[in-house]
């Protein structure tokens, strides 16, 4: 069939962008150069020229700003975390964590932010990263931190204040402190005069630093030590220690060990050659002894701190004998000793803790926990016991008990960096899954994927769409894993398609794999239905589309472009056994080609009718059904083809070329209007429910400009910057009254949200908060165990909901909720002020009834409740022909039916049960009638024979012998009659 080309565009007037202020505007240089396109049309409109060319506004015919406005954006990735261990406080209820210029405050049994502590922005210009901290041997309630940019600062986390800021005036790598040396820290720095030879022998140097201020600076914010002085020089360092008696400090370097005897600090360093550089290092926590881990995987434990040196000769390198231990295959990032010494902790590349026992040299294995093993810190617990913080390489923190060796618990935030350079940044994951309010962002490994919650900005779950070992790479090189390369949600949210891959080597052949997964309401979980191993054969996948919301009778459609040049289509394949939705699973429905070209993207019209393929060069329409090529669009102002988009509801097309965008009017086969950018565009995002659409342009690195676009003009409705480039991007929102919603992935690797009213999000912790008011865990006592906690300990409620919220979360306002779900406030926050605002309090008049009299002496037993019917408590007159009535249906059906009870017959005068039979079983001790105790009633044996014809005297108690089944409740409309039924009531 012929294809349908369409060149003319529509003969419309389109509206240029009218001119503002001169002050702010100027020429762009670039656009000059065109021919003829740097002259602006009278009257601000461009009409097609006599050659036939469609209309166009380029940047060199509009007002570039100097200085365009920013478009609000917050990150919600935090930075990755220091290889600086954390520290404990000294009871161990909370941690330390450096993360940037900030150090960040967690409880232990929790894992909650707590509070973090910021450093000002460095005067000079040099980076405030904080890269060490230790508790102040002064006060066991401050931290002391060592900083890039030569700052040593003194902090009170309780209260979360500054207390006091040195100033060295060089980069500082390490910090340890002594309880022996209160009024020092020692430090390892680099020599500014020498930053780059980070090999050389004086590349960096030791430091003594006094805590006290000088005299001169006592007054300025930022004061000087009173004494600094150095004990040696060393190559760029890996770690520093002091021993746990305060007489010996360690630092390593490159293949050496620095070892300083602090009881004469004049000696300086003694050096000890290790075979390999030397990586971490822990000092024994009884002994005076320490262990380092090398590069190859060898821990070596050094007993050289009390060897006689003889002759001091400056630059002498000795070696000792050590002890080594050679489990890991790559490099030790990190040692720790338990606190009796009888154990040694080690992890790395592998993502597996090791317990070294030392008399023996056994070792036990806590293995795969997810990523490679960065940090290992001990701290006590409430029990007595131990337990072990691995900081992973992924940002995550996990607690394992040393009792068990197992993961008690972990925690995580958004983690979101690559797992090597390797990884491509072509292809980045992301989607919007609107019935569970979440992202679908990539995760720290590359076959995984991670949930991330809209309103608490926290990581929901995560998914491995492939599954993989994660094992460490072999040798020198790395092992190549699978990548999640893309993912895409349908519009009904059921269903998610993934595409993951693994790149072909020389002894392994390439894989490509289309997944299908299904939404579980149930379980809230993504369950996999339908593997397609290389859908498109051995070549990978370029796009991929889900067909709109189906009506009803409609099915569900997913279509792919490959690199083989085949357009798939996909369907929902029912099985007639089973009717439960998502029993069915995805078969191949249809395939097409357009020649030997290569669709490189695939979109569908909002009805479902239609499919926009991109080969490059046109773009061609084709019927959603039955594969009928309708026609093809091609364009001299977009020579190449990208992507295309619906747009408009369904009438334009937005076709997107390098620097190019063309919108085609569908019903008129025409070019409505066409804009060509000074910068490439490298993204086009529709609005998923209005006409409008944004445009990204890489005008420098890191830098980016966004254009809003309506189908209607040509001309921008708004024009914002970022400070970075987007490697993907989603419209998150579809509320109207924003203008721009959007959510993407960073070139480095940040996940960001990029918006007009976009705004953080005021996480608990985020700022300098005091803990001094929080209640440290304490061990439960054994009145607790047994009655619970008490309810004095209760925290108090806080004001923020009582007070700000009261007013909002009323039933006739709903103002609260019309906010984005991520600027929410919490819901615990709105429960307690909206359910108050429901219910009223009841009048102080009915709190505190008075009581009736003469009813002071009778006991309340119950309170009944008026709302079900009672009976009356009046005196009602019963006759004689009901009574008897009742005894007579009493006898028949109760007392008769069962012949080994007696009988009984009722005098309704005097209230007197008579047995009918002589002997009748004897009753042992005390009856109760409803809980009260009556007085023993005789058994029939020891009644005189003569009563039986004689009328019997007046008793307190009826003699009535019952079987051993529970009493009915004594009825209420008994108690006016006779009164020695109203004496033996008394009892009661």
């Amino acid at each position: 069939m012929a294809a349908s080309t369409s060149h003319e565009p529509q003969d419309a007037s389109l509206p240029l962008s009218s001119s503002s202020p001169p002050e702010k505007i100027r020429k762009s240089k670039k656009g000059s150069k065109g021919k003829g396109k740097g002259k602006e049309a009278s009257g601000g409109q461009r009409k097609r020229s006599a050659g036939g060319k469609p209309s166009t506004a380029t940047l060199s015919n509009h007002p570039v700003y100097e200085d365009d406005p920013p478009l609000d954006w917050i990150s919600l990735t935090d930075a990755p975390p220091s290889q600086s261990p954390p520290i404990f406080t000294q009871d161990g209820s909370y941690y330390f964590v450096l993360v940037g210029s900030s150090v960040k405050i967690f409880a232990t049994s929790t894992g909650q932010l707590v509070s973090t502590l910021s450093a000002p922005s460095s005067t000079t210009g040099a980076s405030s990263e904080i890269t060490s901290v230790v508790l102040n041997p002064l006060n066991i309630f401050q931290i002391i931190t060592g900083s890039l940019d030569g700052t040593i600062r003194i902090w009170d986390y309780l209260d979360a204040t500054l207390i006091r800021t040195l100033d060295i005036a060089q980069p500082i790598h390490h910090l340890c402190a002594h309880d022996k040396h209160q009024d020092f820290v020692f430090a390892t720095v680099s020599r500014p005069s020498k930053p780059t030879k980070k090999l050389a022998e004086d590349a960096s140097s030791v430091l003594r630093i006094s805590l006290k201020a000088a005299d001169a600076s006592a007054q300025s914010a930022v004061q000087k030590p009173s004494d600094i002085t150095p004990l040696g020089k060393i190559r760029f360092p890996t770690g520093l220690a002091i021993s746990p008696s305060g007489n010996w400090l360690v630092a390593t370097a490159g293949h050496k060990a620095y070892v300083a005897n602090l009881l004469i600090i004049k000696s300086g360093f003694t050096k000890y050659v290790s075979p390999d550089r030397i990586n971490c290092l822990a000092f024994h926590p009884v002994e005076d002894y320490f262990a380092t881990g090398d590069v190859k995987g060898i821990i070596r434990l050094w007993y050289c701190l009390h060897e006689p040196t003889n002759v001091k000769v400056a630059g002498l390198e000795k070696k000792t004998q050590t002890a080594s231990f050679h489990w890991h295959a790559h490099a030790v990032s990190s040692l720790a000793f338990t606190s009796n010494g009888a154990y040694l902790l080690s992890g790395g590349e592998e993502s597996v803790l090791v317990i070294w026992q030392l008399h023996s040299g056994k070792k036990e294995f806590v293995p795969r926990l997810g990523a490679p093993i960065q940090t290992i810190s001990i701290t006590k617990t409430l029990h007595a016991g131990e337990e072990y913080l691995l900081g992973l390489k992924d940002a995550t923190f996990v607690f394992v008990s040393a009792s068990t060796l197992r993961i008690s618990r972990s925690y995580s935030r958004v983690k979101l960096f690559p797992s090597d350079n390797s990884s491509s940044s072509k292809y980045v994951p992301l989607a919007v899954h609107p019935s569970s309010s979440t992202f679908i962002i990539p995760s720290s490994h590359p076959s995984s994927v991670q949930m991330l919650s809209f309103a608490s900005s926290k990581i929901v779950s995560e998914l491995e769409i492939s599954p993989s070992n994660r094992v460490s790479r072999r040798e020198e090189k790395p092992v190549e894993p699978s990548r999640v390369e893309c993912t895409e949600i349908s519009p009904s949210g059921d269903w998610m398609a993934s595409i993951d891959t693994r790149a072909s080597t020389e002894d392994f052949q390439g894989e490509v794999y289309l997944k299908i997964w299904h939404w579980d309401q149930r379980t809230s979980l993504w369950i996999l239905n339908t593997r397609i191993d290389r859908p498109h054969g051995l070549h990978k996948i370029l796009a991929m589309s889900f067909s709109p919301r189906p009506r009803a009778g409609q099915e569900s459609y997913l279509v792919t472009t490959g690199g083989d040049g085949a357009v798939k289509t996909w369907r929902l394949r029912s099985d007639r056994e089973k009717s439960q939705e998502g029993e069915g699973f995805w078969i191949a429905r249809s395939s097409f080609s357009f020649r030997n070209e290569v669709p490189s993207h695939v979109s569908w019209s909002p009805d479902g009718s239609l499919l926009a393929v991109t080969f490059g060069t046109h773009v061609s329409l084709y019927d959603a059904l039955t594969n009928i090529h309708r026609t093809t669009f091609t364009s001299p102002e977009c020579r190449h083809a990208y992507m295309s988009h619906f747009v408009g509801r369904g009438r334009f097309l937005a076709v997107q070329g390098k620097q190019e965008l063309v919108v085609w009017d569908i019903v008129s086969r025409s070019v409505r209007w066409s804009y060509t950018s000074s910068h490439p565009i490298y993204n086009v995002v529709p609005h998923p429910e209005n006409d409008n659409f944004a445009i990204f342009t890489s005008t420098a690195p890191g830098r980016s400009r966004v254009h809003s676009f309506s189908p209607s003009s040509s001309k921008p409705s708004k024009t914002t910057y970022l400070p970075f480039t987007l490697l993907n991007a989603v419209w998150y929102t579809s509320k109207p009254a924003s203008s721009l919603s959007l959510a993407g992935v960073t070139q480095d690797w940040r996940f960001v949200l990029v918006g007009d009213d976009v705004k953080a999000l005021e996480e608990e912790g985020t700022l300098a908060t005091g803990i001094k008011s929080r209640s440290l865990p304490q061990r439960r006592t054994l009145f607790q165990d047994i009655f619970g906690k008490s309810i004095f300990d209760q925290p108090p409620a806080s004001d923020f909901s009582a007070a700000t919220l009261q007013q909002k979360a009323g039933p006739d306002d709903h103002t609260v909720f019309d906010v984005p779900p991520h600027l929410s406030a919490p819901v615990e926050s709105l429960f307690d002020p909206l359910i108050m605002s429901f219910l009223r309090l009841r009048p102080a008049e009915q709190e505190h009834l008075p009581m009736q009299e003469g009813r002071e002496d009778e006991d309340v037993v119950m309170e009944v409740d008026t709302s079900e019917p009672v009976a009356s408590s009046r005196f009602t007159k019963i006759e004689a022909k009901e009574i008897e009535s009742l005894v007579s249906v009493f006898q028949t059906y109760s007392l008769q039916s069962t012949p080994s009870f007696p009988s009984f017959s009722f005098d309704y005068q005097s209230f007197a049960a008579a047995p009918s039979h002589p002997k009748t079983p004897q009753m042992n001790g005390v009856r109760k009638v409803n809980g009260v105790h009556s007085k023993p009633s005789l058994t029939p044996s020891k009644v005189p024979q003569s009563t039986k014809s004689k009328p019997p005297k007046q008793v307190d108690v009826v003699n009535v012998v019952s079987p051993p089944s529970p009493e009915p409740t004594p009825s209420p409309m008994l108690n006016g009659i006779g009164k020695k039924r109203k004496k033996a009531l008394d009892y009661f």
